[in-house]
This record gives C-alpha cells, sequence and structure tokens, in this order.
C-alpha cells in the first residue's frame, strides 16, 4: 500500500465515527486556541507597553527612593526618600553637565470629586518644568506656572480621562475640583497621550497640581521626611541627547550619593533609563505569558492522550481488519503508518480549528478596547508544531500495538 492510499483509508477510518473524531479533536482545539490567544494577549501587551515607554521620550531618566537589588527586592541603607533639595541639586550645571532638564514629582492616589461625580486618580505635585521634561502640555487652558509654585496655588490641569469621568462633555476650565476635601479650581486640560497603562494607570487618568500645594495643603507630613524637607516620589530627568544618558546617569549617581552621604553601602535609590524600565515591564509580560501559555499546552498533553485513548480503542475494534490486512500482505510499515496518519489527521485537524479558535479569541478581546492582541505567526507555527507533535508522539504507542499484532491471533479475535 503507498503512502496515499494510506491517507484515503486512514480518511475514511476516521470518517465512519465523524461524533468520535469531533470529541477527539476538542482538546487539541482548546489548547491550540488558547496557546495562541495567549500569546497574542501577551505580544499585545508587550506591544503596548513598549509603545507608552517610548511615547514617554527618548532622553528621559528616572529616578526612584529605595535601592532594588539583584534579587528584585527592594531595600536601602541610610536615607530612604528623595526630597526636593535633592531635586534642585541636579540641576546644577557645574557638577550635572550632562543634564537638559529636571522634573520632581509627588504622587499619590487620591479621592477626586466634581461635576457631580467622584473617582479615585493619580494626583501629582509637579514643577512647570514637567511639561517640557515630560512633553506633556495643556491642549485647552493653560498648565500650571512659576507663580502657581510660588503660592502654593490651589490650581489643576486635567487629563482627559479625568475630564470625561467628572464633567463628560462639559468644558471643565473655570470649574471646582476637591481633591481629598480641599477645592481646586481647573485651569487646564491635558493633551491625549492614549494607549494603555504604562506604569499601571492611564496617562490621561491624571491631575497636576503645583509641587508646594500637594506639600504644603494637601499631602501634609506625608509629604515631608522626618526631618520636615519637602519629599517627592520621584525625579524625571532630561538628558541633554540621548547619547548623553549614560553620562548623565552617572552624574546623578555622583551627586545623590554625595548628598545622602554613602560612602561603601549600596545605593538608597534607584536610577532607571527608559531602556531599563522597557526591559523589566517586558520581562515581566514575556514570563507572564510563557507561564500561562504553558497552562494552556497542559490541555495539549490531554488532547494528545485523548488521541492516544481513541486510537486504542480502534486498534482494538479493527483487530480482525488488521487481520486480514496483514493476510492479504500488508506489512508491518503499513500498518503503522495508517495508524499513525489518523492519529496526526486528529491533532492537525484540531489544530487548524484550533487557530481559528484563538483568531476569534484575539477579536473577542481586541472588540472589548482594553487591550489590542498581537497574533505572530511565529506563534501559529509554534502551536501548529506542537499539535503534530502531539499526534505523533501519542498515536506511536497505539499503531505499533497495531503493527506488532500476529495475523492468525488477530483473526480469531472476536
Amino acid at each position: 500500500m503507498n503512502f496515499f492510499e494510506s491517507i484515503r483509508v486512514s480518511f475514511h477510518s476516521l470518517g465512519a465515527n465523524k461524533l468520535r473524531a469531533a470529541l477527539t479533536m476538542l482538546g487539541i482545539i482548546i489548547g491550540v486556541g488558547a496557546v495562541i490567544a495567549l500569546l497574542a494577549v501577551g505580544q499585545g501587551a508587550s506591544a503596548a507597553i513598549t509603545t507608552q515607554v517610548q511615547g514617554i521620550g527618548s532622553n528621559l531618566v528616572f529616578v526612584f527612593p529605595g535601592a532594588i537589588s539583584q534579587s528584585g527586592v527592594r531595600t536601602a541603607t541610610g536615607a530612604t526618600t528623595l526630597t526636593l533639595a535633592d531635586a534642585n541639586a541636579l540641576g546644577d550645571p557645574v557638577c550635572c553637565p550632562d543634564i537638559a532638564g529636571i522634573a520632581p514629582m509627588f504622587t499619590r492616589i487620591s479621592q477626586v470629586t466634581g461635576g457631580g461625580n467622584n473617582t479615585n486618580v493619580s494626583v501629582s505635585g509637579i514643577t512647570p518644568s514637567f511639561e517640557r521634561v515630560r512633553n506633556f502640555r495643556a491642549a485647552r487652558g493653560r498648565f500650571v506656572d512659576e507663580r502657581d509654585v510660588d503660592t502654593a496655588a490651589r490650581v489643576a490641569a486635567l487629563g482627559t480621562a479625568t475630564v470625561k469621568t467628572l464633567f463628560g462633555t462639559k468644558d471643565p476650565i473655570g470649574e471646582t475640583i476637591r481633591i481629598n476635601t480641599v477645592s481646586f479650581r481647573v485651569i487646564g486640560v491635558m493633551e491625549e497621550k492614549g494607549g494603555g497603562t504604562a506604569f499601571g494607570a492611564s496617562q490621561d487618568d491624571v491631575i497636576f497640581i503645583p509641587i508646594t500645594t500637594a506639600q504644603k495643603r494637601l499631602f501634609g507630613t506625608s509629604a515631608q521626611t522626618a526631618r520636615g524637607e519637602p519629599r517627592v516620589t520621584s525625579i524625571l530627568i532630561s538628558a541633554a541627547s540621548e547619547k548623553q544618558m549614560n553620562a548623565a546617569m552617572a552624574e546623578i549617581t555622583q551627586v545623590l550619593r554625595r548628598r545622602h552621604k554613602i560612602l561603601y553601602q549600596q545605593d538608597d535609590f534607584t536610577v532607571l533609563s527608559q531602556k531599563d524600565i522597557l526591559g523589566v515591564l517586558s520581562q515581566i509580560t514575556d514570563i507572564l505569558t510563557i507561564f500561562l501559555a504553558s497552562i494552556a499546552a497542559i490541555s495539549l498533553l490531554v488532547g494528545g492522550i485523548g488521541i492516544m485513548n481513541i486510537m486504542l480503542v480502534s486498534v482494538t475494534e479493527r483487530t480482525r481488519e488488521i487481520g486480514i490486512r496483514k493476510a492479504i500482505g500488508a506489512r508491518r510499515r503499513d500498518i503503522l503508518l495508517q495508524f499513525l496518519i489518523e492519529a496526526v489527521t486528529l491533532s492537525v485537524s484540531g489544530g487548524i480549528v484550533g487557530i481559528l479558535f484563538g483568531v476569534g479569541i484575539g477579536a473577542i478581546v481586541n472588540a472589548t478596547g482594553v487591550i489590542q492582541t498581537v497574533i505572530a505567526p511565529s506563534s501559529v507555527l509554534l502551536a501548529v508544531g506542537f499539535s503534530i507533535a502531539v499526534g505523533l508522539f501519542f498515536g506511536l504507542y497505539p499503531a505499533a500495538r497495531a503493527a506488532s499484532l500476529h495475523p492468525i491471533e488477530a483473526l480469531r479475535y472476536e
């Protein structure tokens, strides 16, 4: 029997038990679909993170309080906070010639009410330099200026998502909002940044107020060190150019170590570039994607076991047929090839339907608007290749068992 004849016989045998074949393929369908869908979600998340981080600006350096050890546990020695004085010291052009701009921030999630609605939103105390360093400008009205900072004015610039939540389509400029019961006048609406979430919160769901207002009038002692110095939760720094990023990071480290009186101990702060942050976030999403896809792949193994069970049943049911074929001249490899083709056909057919299933799940996720999935050809090839491997692996034993049957004993089988 030639190869094409074996294929024809295999399809005929599967067609005689359509429902059983369909149920056998179900595990492969679910497994392949789940693997493709989860890989698509993971790759979509990575793409969204990359877009978000790159959209912040190409020369940004982030400084956070506390040190991150190699094991990923944040530890610190000495001062565990960053202060406004630290940020001002980094603005000295003599010791930091590669730094072009500095934007200290104090951020807290706060309850905000306005326009008859309320929400919890990220409220950031900033300086006017934030607009230039972060490349984030007001689309309507104005941003916080130096006078607002000097007088600790109770004014606020809102992100577009916050405006929509609080005021809907109404123009919020000139309206009053309350942040943690403190009244603020809305002076501007920021341009829409769009995208998903880069650091856990939407770039459009924000409120900006003068940093002095945040430290003196809104957050009180939580915005001060034990010595009463104004504290910041992060410092955004723009390097003079992308080529000067490493030099700027070295200058930041040197200045802060000197200010915090660190001699031989570990840094009590963390300096990260965009590339560093993107690498960490991408690594996290990659690990989660692989973990979830591995869990989904378990259903492929379950589907493979189902294929093996059904093929063993098929061998038992067709024992006399095998005996007759061997008696009229069928070779051992002919029987082996036929049953292997049946097992692979089940797995590949399930894989093809599973691809459609996974693409469908991705389309549904896209329709929700939460994230845009990315289905890479490599993930499809991986899923199909794995399904073929499952068919070969789990079909080999039943096929070998069928091929090893003695023709006389097979003919006597009842």
